[in-house]
Parts: C-alpha cells; sequence; structure tokens
C-alpha cells in the first residue's frame, strides 16, 4: 500500500468534507514586504470605515501570536460560483446583492466542516497538539496565508484568485502547533488584464494598487458611512462588479458542494419592501444570511440612496 503523508491525508480530507482545495503553510511572520503595505495602506486612510484593520496589527502579520507555539496553518476554499439551478429570477435593478450572499451563513457552515477536518487532524496526529479554528473570527491576513499555502494570487482586484477555482471563493483556517510540511507558494498574476479596474463604479480599485475602502460599494453598504453622497450602483449588499468581471470567475466551475444552501430570492431585494421591513420580519427571513449582518437600519439606508433620483 503506497505511503501517504499526513499532510496529503490533511488535503485529501478537506476536499472529502466539502471544501474546494486546502494547502499547508508554516506559521512563521509574514514577510517585511506584506507588514509595509498594510501599514501604507492604513496610513493613507484606505481602511475607511473598516476600523477593525486598526487593530492587532501584530497578530494580523504574525499567525504564532494568535495561537502560542503555533507551528502550521491549514488554508482551506470553498467556491460559491451558483450553479445553474441556482440561478436567480430577474433581481431589481435598484437592489443587488453579493453572490455570497446567496448563501445561507457562510461562517457556521465552514466552522462546521473545519471541526471536522480538525477532529480528523487531532485523531491522526495526537489530541497534544492544539488547533484554533478560524473564519473571520481572527486578525488573520488570510489572503497573504493563502498565497503562502499555494492556493491561488491576489489579483488587482484585491481578491484571492484560484487558477481553477476563480475569485469567487471563501477562506478559512486551522492553526495548529503540529509541524507539517508546507506547500510552495503560489504564482501567478493578473499580467495586462485590467478589467476589474475598469468594472468598479466609484473607482475604489486605485491606479496605485491601494483599494480605497472609503469608495468601496461592498465597504459602504456593510459599514458605512451613515450617510453622504454615495452611488451605490443599485447594490444593496456588498458588490460583486470586480469579481464579474473577471476571466478567472468566468472560466472557473460553478460549486461542487450541494450542502452550501442557497436561496436565488436573495439575489435582488426590493428597496421598498426593505423600507417597510419591521425588525422581526427582517430578522426571521435572514436570520441565517450575511445581510442580517449590517442591520435592518443599514439595509434601509442602503435603500434610500437606491431610490434617491440621480
Amino acid at each position: 500500500m503506497p505511503f501517504v503523508s499526513l499532510e496529503q491525508q490533511i488535503k485529501d480530507k478537506a476536499r472529502e468534507i466539502g471544501f474546494d482545495a486546502a494547502g499547508i503553510t508554516d506559521a512563521s511572520p509574514l514577510g517585511p514586504e506584506h507588514a509595509a503595505h498594510l501599514q501604507a495602506w492604513l496610513q493613507a486612510g484606505c481602511a475607511g470605515p473598516l476600523d477593525y484593520m486598526h487593530r492587532n496589527l501584530d497578530v494580523r502579520i504574525d499567525p504564532a501570536r494568535l495561537l502560542p507555539d503555533a507551528r502550521s496553518v491549514v488554508v482551506v476554499a470553498l467556491n460559491y460560483k451558483p450553479r445553474p439551478e441556482d440561478a436567480p429570477p430577474p433581481a431589481d435593478a435598484a437592489g443587488r446583492v453579493a453572490l455570497y450572499a446567496h448563501y445561507e451563513d457562510y461562517h457556521p457552515f465552514m466552522r462546521s466542516l473545519l471541526a471536522e477536518l480538525a477532529a480528523f487532524i487531532s485523531a491522526r496526529a495526537g489530541r497534544e497538539h492544539r488547533l484554533r479554528i478560524c473564519v473571520d473570527s481572527a486578525p488573520l491576513a488570510e489572503k497573504a496565508l493563502a498565497v503562502r499555502a499555494g492556493l491561488g494570487f491576489v489579483g488587482k482586484n484585491h481578491l484571492l484568485i484560484h487558477p481553477q477555482l476563480g475569485p469567487q471563493i471563501l477562506l478559512g483556517e486551522i492553526v495548529t502547533t503540529l509541524p507539517l510540511d508546507r506547500d510552495e507558494p503560489a504564482g501567478g498574476a493578473c499580467l495586462g488584464c485590467n478589467r476589474c479596474v475598469e468594472a468598479c463604479p466609484t473607482g475604489a480599485l486605485r491606479p496605485d494598487g491601494l483599494l480605497d475602502a472609503r469608495r468601496c460599494i461592498s465597504c459602504l453598504t456593510q459599514y458605512g458611512p451613515a450617510d453622504g453622497d454615495v452611488d451605490l450602483a443599485g447594490w444593496l449588499f456588498g458588490c460583486d462588479q470586480c469579481l464579474l468581471a473577471c476571466p478567472f470567475h468566468h472560466e472557473a466551475p460553478a460549486r461542487a458542494n450541494r450542502r452550501f444552501r442557497c436561496y436565488p430570492d436573495r439575489a435582488g431585494l426590493s428597496p421598498r419592501e426593505l423600507l417597510a421591513m419591521d425588525a422581526a420580519t427582517f430578522d426571521a427571513r435572514f436570520h441565517d444570511s450575511p445581510i442580517k449582518k449590517p442591520g435592518l437600519d443599514r439595509l434601509r439606508r442602503n435603500a434610500r440612496l437606491a431610490l434617491r433620483p440621480l
């Protein structure tokens, strides 16, 4: 019987339980170029409404600060490109919703899969090794870790682009004290393509390569500002313009994990219906959706902006 390394067993198990890709990197700090880029981005004010990006910078660039004695990070990816049967009905042009929010909330869904993967690792490696599961729940530079784990490259749209799966992927991590052999970092680049930059309705993808969250519709619809003169270009929650423009998105396969529940009726929300909706109705309809996170007041604010004359 051929020998299969623990690293390969972990990656095979990740795909078996429902992830589309998995890679492994060490828990060493990210390179100084990454820290310098992050500092420059923050100092330029580009974080805008993303206040949390100013906190825990030391942890964000050093996974071992998140879990003492950490040695390795397992990074997984879940493809959420809709299947043909997921195709939504024609959406209200003034109430578009980002693709990932057509689904159930990915946080608990991915945590449950990662818990299964963590149990598998513990059973194989011994329970003396500690593990921590992360799905947007910790200040990790997850895209940089995913690149280091061989899962793709960061495109001009600031999304992780997997060469086969494309940019519509969700990331999760297991940080562990278990020493594992790491994968080679991924290569790849956008080369001469500039479609995402040209597609951005607000110029949030700046010519200098920085993403300006103060102009990013995805950030504005979820985090702020509370008011202001901003054109949301028909989006009520999130924005997919840079993703939809990416050639890797068009060439990517549809999602393979059918357990990740899709709700086509969430693809387009009526601004007038949101304005008339009470809190109990909102909570009942979106209790298992990322749409619930900004809250009804934020969505109403977006609805008012969507309905105003241009």
